[in-house]
């Protein structure tokens, strides 16, 4: 079943285009990630999708309903965590969650605020002012609130910002359990790793979406060699490798460096000296997803306004 299914949707903000004519689909229990840098559009589009925003233009459906005409009975079906926190921070855990439970109607009430607590790990914080709590703490309460209305489809927008890396890591385990269970997930984030969770993920720069896919689809799209270097003073080798012909990309990363190209003739000639050197190991490397995201940021056009 398609649960997003969008095509050519527009956001403009005056003579601002923010998103120009993308398409989205996702399918049931499906877990998809949206990446792209601040200001490239994904909170506008996201915003589209749950009805908070009217397009400008583009058609299709969301939850089977049309995404313009029926956005009042999409957004009764979705859950939206936003970037920013935005409960109550001098109220309890269990008091957010119980005015969250009236403001939708919840029924049972208390069942279901229960149930929220402990599928999310917070009933025995349940009594805990919110605003005493950590980054992830606040996050498993922005989930549960979202969840606790049986939501079919999840809108996440940048959930894991500022969070430690348990917190993120028990986070993803949640929503892996919640997709298994059917529920479908949409979620926008900043980090590759998250990126990798992902069944496929879409790329926006500057409203337009540039790549799509599985992570290891659009890596290998991507067309990119990658050397890999370890030894000393790579910061040295750094500058002498940077403006070689057929070298795009040169970053460390710990004790190596990657050399990226597209042209990986040209590349293996340009490295071939530097290969020959004492105390360095070469090797041909795996491309990472980052690597990719800068070719397509360093390539992509910039829309007409």
């Amino acid at each position: 079943m398609r649960v997003i299914d969008v095509e050519d949707l527009t956001k403009r903000f005056g003579d601002k285009t923010v998103v120009d004519h993308i398409s989205i689909d996702v399918d049931k229990g499906e877990i998809v990630g949206f990446l792209g840098p601040n200001g490239s559009g994904k909170t506008t589009t996201i915003r589209m999708l749950c009805g908070l925003l009217k397009p400008n233009d583009g058609r299709g459906t969301c939850l089977g309903l049309d995404v313009i005409a029926d956005s009042a009975r999409i957004k009764a079906q979705t859950g939206y965590m936003t970037q920013r926190f935005s409960y109550y921070e001098d109220l309890t855990i269990r008091e957010n969650l119980e005015f969250v439970a009236r403001i939708y109607d919840v029924r049972p009430r208390k069942t279901q605020v229960d149930h929220s607590l402990e599928s999310l790990g917070l009933a025995h914080r349940q009594h805990q002012l919110v605003g005493t709590l950590s980054g992830g703490w606040k996050q498993r309460l922005a989930l549960a609130a979202c969840i606790m209305r049986d939501p079919m489809l999840l809108l996440l927008d940048e959930p894991t910002s500022g969070v430690d890396p348990k917190a993120r890591r028990d986070f993803w385990e949640r929503i892996h359990e919640l997709a298994a269970d059917g529920l479908t997930v949409l979620v926008s984030t900043h980090y590759m790793d998250e990126a990798e969770r992902c069944d496929r993920i879409a790329y926006i720069f500057n409203g337009v979406i540039i790549a799509r896919g599985s992570v290891e689809e659009v890596i290998e799209a991507s067309g990119l060699t990658t050397w890999a270097v370890r030894g000393p003073n790579l910061p040295s080798l750094t500058n002498e490798i940077r403006g070689l012909p057929g070298v795009e990309q040169v970053a460390q990363f710990g004790d190596c460096l990657h050399v990226v190209g597209s042209d990986p003739t040209l590349l293996e000639r340009s490295v071939a000296t530097l290969r020959a050197r004492p105390n360095y190991r070469w090797g041909l490397g795996e491309t990472s997803l980052e690597d990719v995201f800068i070719k397509l940021m360093d390539n992509a056009p910039v829309p007409a306004q």
